[in-house]
């Protein structure tokens, strides 16, 4: 059976949706059946692996909100073992619709079920926040990856992130808990040393010992449509993501 990591921070700009890509892409590439969920309106996950998400047939919104069966929505990509379920602005509409629904928390954990051996790994992008659409990536998954920018206020609202999680393992997902958390946009400078020493002191072992540094490079790939490892597999940022998915496959 897959293993499902929701990547989830309530805080945007600190590398989940690129983690999202390029991890999942890495994962494909060492010979990982690897599916991408792009659980965010905004559909960055969709367009980062080269997919134009307006014009997708069927989207995560038809999966969530309509009758359309998963595996007839998802996509294949251009990079080895990695199938993409997209995403685009009619997720917003999601979050409105599903509030009375029954099981409202429980769409996406259903709506996977029937593929999860498909795969080996299954990768959640959730949007920045902590609305319905992450609580559907956190019910639906086994484990949470946390991404953490190496900046001042890193730690600010990991607690109220950790809390959610707690509540959701406690309430409506059992099996639930911290895959690990990832420190990005690491530079050589006093203070990227101190918040990693930080988080560290803080959460031990839960912290990988991978960091993503801050590499234009990585910040490029995207609006090419590819992740990093395609676009340029010599720099500093391939080489950290294929050090994170050997690191995730020792975990489990």
């Amino acid at each position: 059976m897959g293993r499902i990591i929701a990547l989830a921070n309530q805080k945007g700009g600190v590398g989940k949706t690129t983690t999202a890509v390029n991890l999942s892409a890495c994962m494909g590439s060492s010979g990982k059946r690897t599916l991408l969920i792009d659980m965010d309106p905004q559909g960055n996950a969709t367009q980062g692996l080269g997919v134009d998400k307006n014009s997708a047939e069927a989207t995560v919104y038809d999966v969530l909100c309509g009758d359309t069966p998963i595996r007839e929505s998802l996509l294949d990509t251009a990079f080895p073992n990695l199938k993409l379920l997209p995403a685009n602005r009619e997720l917003v509409g999601a979050e409105v619709e599903l509030v009375d629904a029954e099981r409202r928390e429980f769409r996406l954990r259903e709506a996977v079920a029937p593929i999860v051996d498909d795969f080996d790994y299954i990768f959640i992008d959730c949007p920045p926040s902590l609305g319905l659409l992450t609580l559907n990536g956190l019910v639906a998954a086994n484990s949470v990856m946390i991404t953490l920018q190496a900046e001042y206020y890193a730690l600010e609202g990991l607690s109220e992130l950790l809390q959610t999680v707690m509540l959701v393992r406690d309430n409506l997902n059992k099996g639930l808990y911290v895959h690990g958390v990832l420190v990005t946009m690491f530079q050589h400078t006093n203070l990227s040393r101190q918040v990693l020493d930080d988080v560290r002191t803080h959460l031990g072992d839960k912290v990988y010992k991978t960091v993503i540094p801050r590499n234009v490079t990585v910040s490029e790939a995207p609006s090419f449509g590819q992740p990093v490892i395609a676009y340029d597999p010599a720099c500093s940022g391939a080489t950290a993501y294929l050090a994170l998915a050997k690191e995730v496959l020792a975990r489990g």
